[in-house]
């Protein structure tokens, strides 16, 4: 088995954690990772440890394997301590079940949340076969924001488009909203997965956010761009608006930069 410390993927998902925790994302236990592992990455691990159940049916991703963070674990030890707070496993063939191939070292198991995650899996990969990566997290101003601004898809998307020339060029598409719900549960799973259809992210109103893309730079990124446009808000929504980005010029910019934006998140 390779050494899994000098593996790229491996190093990446560790400074990822890393850095959420040192930006105030993911207090605590809070905030979670998971990412589909390529065929040679799957090639770092050695044969299951053991089984640990699976609470939905995940048969659509039947013999793929991720790497994920684990239930209660404290992002600021991810780096450290991989093998105690990471684990990777792959989805057993009846799909209720999750073979533990490495980590979970302490007789841990995968994060709450993993429902939201593989459901997540599922959606994104129905719309682009090379998305693998899900980060879920509390971003300390766009949880802010939350408490001051409508909690609509259309007008949230376009504030914080208007926050920022990038932003309609990074997340063209918008962000998706869900009411406040219970969280580590297959009903918000299943309402995030809906969700994810649409949008790369996803707000979990006065919770946090979920992000998807092609790698942990990409995922991370999306919610990096959110927050910051989300900080700017709140540096400035107590203030009188001088000096805006007009709708019509964030479709002069979209359509610059060749991106597909909701048009219908604009007044046009």
């Amino acid at each position: 088995m390779k050494e899994l410390r000098e593996e790229r993927f491996f190093r990446e998902f560790c400074d990822t954690a890393d850095n959420m925790y040192r930006l105030g994302w993911d207090e605590r236990n809070g905030g979670n990772i998971s990412m589909l592992l390529t065929r040679e990455e799957e090639g770092c691990f050695g044969a299951p440890i053991r089984t640990i159940p699976i609470p939905f049916d995940a048969s659509a991703l039947a013999g793929r394997c991720f790497l994920v963070t684990g239930t209660g674990k404290y992002f600021k030890n991810v780096k450290k301590y991989p093998e105690e707070n990471l684990g990777a496993f792959r989805i057993a063939k009846d799909g209720k079940n999750a073979e533990l191939l490495w980590g979970y070292s302490d007789g841990g198991k995968f994060t709450s949340e993993l429902p939201a995650h593989l459901m997540s899996h599922i959606a994104r990969l129905s719309v682009d076969s090379a998305q693998r990566v899900v980060i879920h997290c509390h971003p300390t101003h766009t949880l802010a924001m939350n408490y001051v601004h409508e909690l609509d898809e259309k007008k949230i998307s376009h504030t914080l488009w208007q926050m920022s020339t990038e932003c309609i060029v990074v997340f063209p598409e918008g962000v998706g909203v869900l009411p406040w719900m219970l969280c580590g549960t297959n009903e918000i799973g299943i309402a995030t997965a809906e969700k994810m259809k649409k949008f790369r992210l996803v707000i979990w109103g006065m919770h946090g956010i979920y992000g998807a893309g092609d790698t942990l730079d990409e995922a991370f990124g999306l919610i990096e761009t959110v927050e910051k446009a989300a900080q700017i808000y709140m540096l400035t929504a107590h203030l009188p608006r001088i000096n805006t980005i007009k709708d019509e010029e964030l479709a002069r910019l979209a359509e610059a930069f060749g991106v597909n934006y909701r048009k219908e998140f604009l007044d046009l």
